[in-house]
């Protein structure tokens, strides 16, 4: 989670919603890790998670990341739980909930539908507060 913290800080510094993603292979190999690029890369997708999932595939030439795991520092929205779950993550790890856009605990809930085909094990609140206080920081300073 400290390198998401490290990506959400980068793509802070960017201008950036700081959310930041990392993706570990079953062996603890850092596979990918991004932060947003919506606003640099002119994509309403390119968020942190779809970033760094594109990233992984890449490398391992696979359009699934079985065995891996994503870290990522807020509560992953609807769109991005659907990719998780196609991807076939195996462990979802996020930092701060988001009440406003979650799809995992909030809103959508996207893995607790009937439809959702791949649900991976999931652990929200980790190192929430200093996720949350990024994120607060950030919009308070748009306001």
């Amino acid at each position: 989670m400290q390198i998401a913290l490290k990506e959400a800080k980068a793509a802070q510094a960017r201008g950036e919603v700081p959310v930041g993603a990392v993706i570990v292979s079953a062996a603890g190999e850092v596979l990918a890790q991004a932060g947003n690029r919506t606003l640099e890369f002119k994509d309403p997708s390119a968020h942190a998670e779809i970033v760094a999932i594109r990233e992984a595939c890449q490398r391992l030439d696979s359009e699934r990341l079985i065995d891996c795991d994503l870290y990522v520092t807020l509560e992953p929205c609807t769109m991005c739980a659907g990719l998780i779950s196609f991807a076939r993550i195996r462990r979802l790890y996020f930092a701060a909930y988001d009440e406003k856009s979650g799809g995992i605990e909030q809103g959508a809930a996207f893995f607790a539908q009937k439809t959702c085909h791949h649900t991976p094990e999931t652990y929200g609140g980790i190192m929430e507060s200093d996720a949350a206080r990024l994120l607060c920081d950030f919009f308070r300073a748009k306001r």
